[in-house]
């Protein structure tokens, strides 16, 4: 996919997933936001508990949530 959209388009992709799943008054990730916005990237099949553990993979400053930087480079 990475060769198909190109560096820029592929960032331009991220992006637009990460704005697709914040929470609009944080600016990041929260596990509420992730839960309420889940069916528009098709993970609406999985648990609070694995959606749990998506966040605490990516959050690398420990502080429950994703912000843009980290949402990247999951």
């Amino acid at each position: 996919m990475a060769r198909k959209l190109g560096g820029e388009g592929l960032i331009n992709e991220l992006c637009k997933g990460y704005r697709m799943l914040i929470d609009g008054e944080k600016g990041v990730i929260t596990i509420d936001s992730l839960k309420k916005n889940s069916e528009l990237m098709g993970l609406q099949d999985f648990s609070e508990e694995e959606l749990k553990n998506m966040i605490r993979e990516g959050d690398m400053d420990g502080d429950g949530v994703l912000d843009q930087i980290e949402f990247c480079q999951c």
